[in-house]
C-alpha cells in the first residue's frame, strides 16, 4: 500500500512560478511510475504529466509542454512538478499519483492505482 501527500499548492500571479511535491510512503516507491494530474470544478481529472519509475522517460499535456517539469527522487520518496509560466487556467486542485507495476504513465486513470488528495493551486490574472 503506498500513500501520496501533495504539497506546495498557493496562490500566484500569472507568469509565476510554484512547485508542488508529493512525498510516498512504502518501500517500494521507485517501483511505481507516478503523475500528475488536476481537476477543477464541473470537470473531467486531466493528465498533465508523467515520469517512469527510473525518472527518464517523460509525458507531457500538450497544456503544459514547455512550462511544467516533472521530476523524481527515488531515495526521497518524492514526485516534483515545477510548474513556470503560470496562466490562470492552470488554476485547479491537484493529484499526485502512483501506478503500480507497469510503469504507466499515460493519461488514462484508471492505470493509476494511488491517488493524493489534492493541493489547490490558483493564478490570478
Amino acid at each position: 500500500q503506498v500513500q501520496l501527500v501533495e504539497s506546495g499548492g498557493g496562490l500566484v500571479q500569472a507568469g509565476g512560478s510554484l512547485r508542488l511535491s508529493c512525498a510516498a510512503s512504502g518501500r517500494t516507491f521507485s517501483s511505481y511510475a507516478m503523475g500528475w494530474f488536476r481537476q477543477v470544478p464541473g470537470k473531467e481529472r486531466e493528465f498533465v504529466a508523467g515520469i517512469s519509475w527510473s525518472g527518464v522517460r517523460f509525458n507531457y499535456a500538450d497544456s503544459v509542454k514547455g512550462r511544467f517539469t516533472i521530476s523524481r527522487v527515488n531515495a526521497k520518496n518524492t514526485v516534483y512538478l515545477q510548474m513556470d509560466s503560470l496562466k490562470s487556467e492552470d488554476t485547479a486542485v491537484y493529484y499526485c499519483a502512483g501506478s503500480a507495476g507497469r510503469d504507466y504513465l499515460g493519461p488514462t486513470r484508471n492505470q493509476y492505482d494511488y491517488w493524493g488528495q489534492g493541493t489547490q493551486v490558483t493564478v490570478s490574472s
